[in-house]
């Protein structure tokens, strides 16, 4: 697999996990929905139930903005395996063009954003470092 690929993976993915570090430097890690934009990768605080609004993933990155992404296929195949992973700074955007471009590209990628687009704080993590792998070329 090649960058190009790696990055048409990644964007072709449902669902990545997004780590970031703790205030005590444990790593904390959630599922999220995101679009993959230029060199950046951008999720959103969306509507979905949650224990609280003041969420560990942005208290995390005020206090430490280094973040990692990944997202990986797995099935009984093991010719069809493949992961990629992002390495980079992450910033908060409350607002904005980023946060405009993140919603924009939310609903377009999944149709539950269609009628009722995220509304929270947009995270741009950029493109630091790209890792992948897949078992066949």
């Amino acid at each position: 697999m090649e960058r190009d690929e790696a990055l048409a993976r990644l964007a072709r993915s449902p669902v990545a996990r997004l780590g970031t570090i703790t205030a005590d430097k444990r790593p904390h890690i959630v599922p999220v929905t995101f679009a993959v934009v230029d060199e950046s990768v951008l999720t959103m605080i969306d509507q979905k139930p949650k224990s609280t609004r003041a969420l560990k993933r942005l208290s995390n990155l005020r206090h430490d903005s280094r973040a990692t992404l990944i997202a990986d296929h797995y099935e009984d195949d093991w010719s069809r395996l493949w992961w990629v992973r992002v390495d980079g700074e992450a910033a908060i955007h409350p607002g904005g063009e980023i946060w405009e471009t993140a919603r924009r590209e939310l609903a377009a990628k999944y149709r539950q954003y269609h009628l009722a687009p995220p509304e929270g704080p947009a995270i741009a993590l950029v493109i630091e470092r790209l890792s992948f792998w897949a078992s066949t070329p």
